[in-house]
């Protein structure tokens, strides 16, 4: 699976969405234990804990990342403790007030609060597949059965997104209806589900909405919908706070970036070693900052406002 470049970006002046245009690029330090700390430490609580930050995907989204966390807790000897955030919007101002240590953002999510002031390093990206690239599908659904056969029969329906800030279940819907020549805000009726799991569940039932988004992880656990069109997205990025000491955000990047499935039991977090861990987790594999432009040229030809700074 690798990364698809996705057709090329023209035709800016029909792109508009009537939004705010999109701030340049984040400026991502990269460098561990910057001095622009948002406490006298570098902690967002204390020196003894790390506070984990995960995008609230779906109902499962503490549970999947434990194992993940018990491993940070092995690789740096504090205690992690995971940052429930009822919404994208609400990770992004965590962050971008040094209220997180560690997380997994999302692609567009990472691009948000970076543009925002939050000093965050991509550390990895998860690969869910042995011989997997980083990288996920936007995958186009319908109730099973339906008439709606392609992005240009959306036209006039009612359309469920995840988030606005979501990078699969908005901002390349968005793209990739524009580019069908549907706006996003006119054409269609937006419905903004809140997590993948439910914007799957509200189009299989096909009365709050007759078409949506969602990554294809949590469409795969329907047999309710259909997948009419996919794009590949860049991976979601797991990052660390820059203003970690140097020692702990070393730990994290000699730890995090390039390991499996089988690195992390072996470790001896036996927790790892279920059907549910290995459903979302094989491997991670290094990215950088740079990654990321991809979303950040789609913020530009969509003028989204989650991308403003």
């Amino acid at each position: 699976m690798k990364l698809r470049a996705l057709p090329a970006l023209a035709g800016a002046a029909i792109l508009a969405l009537g939004l705010a245009a999109c701030s340049g690029s984040a400026e991502a330090t990269g460098t561990p234990g910057s001095d622009d700390t948002s406490s006298t430490s570098g902690f967002a609580v204390d020196e003894n804990t790390l506070v984990f930050g995960v995008v609230p995907d779906s109902v499962d989204t503490e549970t999947n990342y434990q194992p993940l966390m018990d491993y940070i807790a092995q690789l740096t000897g504090k205690t992690v403790e995971y940052h429930e955030s009822t919404d994208y919007a609400a990770l992004i101002e965590a962050a971008v007030a040094g209220k997180v240590d560690v997380a997994s953002f999302s692609g567009f999510t990472y691009v948000t609060a970076t543009n925002n002031g939050a000093q965050l390093t991509p550390i990895s990206s998860i690969v869910t597949a042995e011989g997997q690239e980083p990288g996920y599908y936007s995958q186009a659904i319908v109730p099973a059965g339906s008439d709606i056969k392609s992005i240009e029969d959306f036209k006039g329906k009612k359309v469920c997104f995840v988030d606005p800030s979501s990078t699969s279940g908005y901002l390349f819907p968005s793209y990739n209806l524009l580019k069908a020549g549907i706006d996003p805000k006119t054409d269609i009726t937006p419905v903004f589900a809140g997590k993948h799991d439910v914007s799957v569940q509200k189009v299989g039932e096909g009365a709050e909405c007759e078409a949506g988004f969602a990554e294809d992880s949590e469409v795969a656990k329907s047999d309710k919908v259909e997948v009419i069109d996919e794009t590949m997205v860049p991976g979601a990025p797991l990052v660390y706070s820059s203003t970690l000491p140097d020692d702990v955000s070393q730990k994290l990047i000699d730890g995090l970036s390039e390991i499996t499935i089988d690195d992390i039991i072996a470790a001896g977090i036996d927790s790892a070693d279920t059907d549910a861990f290995r459903s979302v987790f094989y491997a991670t594999k290094p990215v950088d900052d740079a990654y990321y432009d991809l979303i950040r040229d789609i913020c530009k030809e969509t003028e989204a406002e989650q991308c403003q700074g």
